[in-house]
Parts: structure tokens; C-alpha cells; sequence
């Protein structure tokens, strides 16, 4: 991929063998590419991401707001990936540098955490308990309207950015909207929370947190970091194509947001906060 090494790509050559497919005999295919990620804190490890690489400094900026180590972009001095020439694998490294008094704090988040692998079906493998996740902001207000139309629109505006999905079947995607439905981001991954997380990340490096006006669409399920990150970040509005835990559904109530899944085929289900949607 235009000198793109090897293990920073999206994707991986594999081969197989095909069985029932006579219209596809060939022995290539290609897979959706899983390599880890070392976040860092002040150049000390914090946590060991596998992700899909790409938007790697987005994904470290998101993990981090919501692991609540930066509260606004304010927080954030540098996302770098780590450059050193004796370390081959170096691009899978990221910096972060804090300031403020979110680099005062970065010692005791290093000190109480334990170094763990957030793999591609969890996204809150490091917190110790449910309730070190329950945030310490308020609900959302419900003022944000939108029409039903333009939720049944989501997957398939969400699917037309999945362009490496097309190829491997294999990521995830989540997606950022207005309230009528126009584009505003987009990201792929391995991991439903990795893929969120670059969404967000890439607002916050942008200063554009919190997004009172917004609508997140996910193309899996939604489990409960999904809803925690997507209060932390102020979207009031969240929609997938498949089914909300009881987790999720518990938490969005308490966090005010408008949950909806099973977006498909022209219709959904609202497990909570119902008023945002209109035109039902």
C-alpha cells in the first residue's frame, strides 16, 4: 500500500481453502489486519490495545478520555507515535504527553493501573469493577429531535464508509451524524469500542467535544462501554444495527440517551429515552 509497511496496513493477504464456492476458486483472500497498540503516559506504558491499525493517535486520544485520564482537548500536549530508530516495531508505539493538571494526575493513573490487553471484544478490560465506570457527569438533556427516516437511514449511509469491511467482512464501524442524518466522521476496527473510540478521539484532538447534536451509528452490538463512551462525549442519540445489552439498556436510561438498535430493513426498536425520535 504505497510503501505502507507491512503491519501498519488494514488488511493482510491470507490464503484459503474455499469449499462450496465454485464461483470463487482462487487461494488468496484477504483478512481484516489485528496488531497491538502500546499507549503511553508520559513515555510509560498504560495499556496494550489490539486494534486495526490506522487512526492510531485518534484511538489513543479516545481510549484516554474514556478511561477519564484527559477530560478536554486542553489536557492533550502531544499524540506522537514513537519514532526510535532501534525499535522496529516503534509505529506501534504512541506517545501521549499531558499537561496540566492532567500530567500532575498521569502518575497515579500509571500507579493504579495494571498493565492488561484490551482485546477486540472488550473495551473496559482495565477498569476493576462496573462502578469505577459509572461517570461523574449528569444526565443529557433531552432536547435534540430527530426523525425516525433519518435513523432508518444510518446503515446504509454507515456501510458506504466501511470500505475496508467490503473487503474482509471482518471490522466494525461506527459513525458520527447531525440530526438530520448528514456525515460528520467515521471509523473502522477490529473492536466495536476501538472503532467508537477513533470517532471520538478524532473530535476531541479537534476540540469539538461534547457533540450535543449528534447521532452515533454502530454497525454491531452495544454493550455497556459503547453507552459509557458515547455519554462521556455528549451524544445524545445512539443507534446500531444489531441488539443493545441489558447493561447497555440500564445505562442509557440512567444517562439520558436515546437508545435504538436493530436498525435494519426500515425499522427499529427504542429501548430507551424515546422522545428524541419523531415521525414514530
Amino acid at each position: 500500500m504505497n510503501g505502507t509497511p507491512l503491519t501498519l496496513t488494514p488488511l493482510r493477504k491470507v490464503t484459503v481453502v474455499r469449499v462450496g464456492r465454485t464461483a470463487q476458486t482462487g487461494p488468496e483472500d484477504v483478512a481484516a489486519a489485528e496488531e497491538p497498540l502500546d499507549v503511553r503516559l508520559q513515555g510509560q506504558s498504560f495499556a496494550i490495545i489490539m486494534r486495526t491499525p490506522g487512526d492510531d493517535r485518534a484511538l489513543a486520544a479516545g481510549f484516554l478520555y474514556s478511561e477519564r485520564v484527559v477530560r478536554n482537548a486542553d489536557d492533550i500536549g502531544a499524540v506522537e507515535h514513537c519514532r526510535h530508530p532501534d525499535q522496529s516495531k516503534a509505529h506501534h508505539v504512541v506517545n501521549v504527553f499531558l499537561r496540566g493538571n492532567a500530567a500532575e494526575e498521569a502518575v497515579r493513573h500509571l500507579d493504579q493501573r495494571r498493565r492488561v490487553v484490551a482485546n477486540s471484544s472488550c473495551g473496559v478490560c482495565g477498569r476493576t469493577s462496573i462502578e469505577d465506570l459509572r461517570s461523574d457527569i449528569p444526565p443529557l438533556t433531552a432536547g435534540l429531535r430527530v426523525d425516525a427516516a433519518v435513523i432508518s437511514a444510518l446503515p446504509d449511509a454507515l456501510r458506504e464508509r466501511q470500505a475496508t469491511f467490503e473487503e474482509t467482512g471482518g471490522l466494525h464501524g461506527a459513525g458520527l451524524f447531525d440530526s438530520s442524518g448528514a456525515f460528520v466522521a467515521s471509523a473502522e476496527d477490529v473492536g466495536r469500542h476501538n472503532a467508537v473510540d477513533k470517532v471520538i478521539g478524532g473530535m476531541l484532538l479537534q476540540d469539538r467535544l461534547p457533540l450535543p447534536d449528534s447521532i452515533l451509528m454502530v454497525s454491531g452490538r452495544v454493550s455497556f462501554e459503547i453507552v459509557q463512551k458515547a455519554w462521556l462525549a455528549g451524544v445524545p442519540v445512539l443507534a446500531a444495527v444489531s441488539a443493545p445489552t441489558s447493561l447497555a439498556i440500564d445505562l442509557a436510561r440512567e444517562a439520558g440517551i436515546t437508545l435504538i438498535g436493530f436498525v435494519r430493513n426500515g425499522g427499529f426498536n427504542i429501548y430507551a429515552h424515546e422522545v428524541r425520535i419523531v415521525g414514530v
